[in-house]
């Protein structure tokens, strides 16, 4: 909803109508005053406020994310390939504003960073329950990834119903199969709840698209959009990654994660892999 939509008031007048019984609508709809008073503050440094915006809006994007990513798993099981193609296109806009929120803290220096670094104190991004929905809809699966959230029973049911539903991908090359093309049996009977893992032959099927693109044109252009997707996933990682080596260098990070050194290994890490790999063979 923006300011721009406002209620106008009564008979055409340019007055907007002020007064409400009670909350105003624009509040009701928006929750505006939960938004803005979820800042509680565990240091007295003035920077620890964006950095603690800048992370909730980021767990905003992973909401409206993961959201897109269901809808267009659920419509590809269904064969509704134009709705899943227009979450993924509304998903590439939000993957770009999510990317954006590292600016604010893509600048910080060690000495910032650390002014409120101990307050933090076992607090990690890694714990993120809605950025671990993400990677499983990308198929990046571990059931160990659960164990942060077994104090927390409604979150683990869903991360777990998560873990045994098909990724994104496998929605996919579901599809693929059902349009006829040579998707193994072991990549679509595979254990769930691992990593996926690449498969040459899915390899060739995607070579085989990407070489033909008219034979299966909505086909083709599946695939290009899921390229987008996979690339603003890797741009994300990657900035995270800058952003954290110029923050506190190659030091442990908060909550005993790795650190710098965990994010170069994911980093390295394309999403849909055969994707990118099948395009040395077009």
């Amino acid at each position: 909803m923006s300011h721009a939509l406002d209620a106008s008031g009564d008979g055409g007048s340019d007055t907007p109508n002020l007064d409400f019984a009670g909350t105003t609508p624009y509040e009701d709809y928006v929750q505006a005053d939960v938004l803005t008073h979820l800042q509680h503050l565990r240091s007295e440094d003035p920077g620890e406020m964006v950095f603690l915006v800048t992370t909730q809006v980021m767990e905003l994007w992973f909401t409206v994310i993961v959201h897109e990513w269901e809808t267009a798993a659920q419509a590809l099981r269904e064969d509704r390939i134009p709705v899943a193609m227009d979450a993924l296109k509304r998903s590439l806009r939000e993957l770009e504003a999510l990317n954006a929120s590292w600016r604010p803290l893509a600048q910080l220096t060690p000495g910032q960073f650390n002014a409120y670094r101990a307050a933090l104190g076992e607090g990690s991004g890694f714990q993120s329950a809605m950025y671990r929905r993400m990677e499983f809809l990308l198929g990046d699966k571990s059931a160990s990834m659960l164990v942060p959230h077994r104090g927390a029973p409604r979150v683990h049911a869903e991360l777990e119903k998560a873990l045994h539903e098909p990724s994104l991908y496998d929605e996919v090359l579901r599809l693929l199969a059902r349009r006829g093309l040579p998707v193994p049996s072991s990549v679509l009977d595979r254990d769930l709840t691992g990593r996926y893992e690449p498969s040459p032959e899915v390899e060739a099927v995607w070579t085989g698209l990407y070489a033909s693109p008219d034979a299966h044109p909505d086909l083709h252009r599946l695939g290009e959009v899921l390229t987008d997707v996979a690339e603003l996933v890797w741009r994300w990682r990657n900035d995270h990654l800058v952003a954290t080596r110029r923050a506190m260098g190659a030091k442990t990070g908060t909550g005993g994660s790795a650190g710098v050194a965990w994010l170069e290994k994911r980093a390295t890490k394309n999403v849909f892999p055969e994707l990118w790999t099948a395009r040395s063979h077009v």
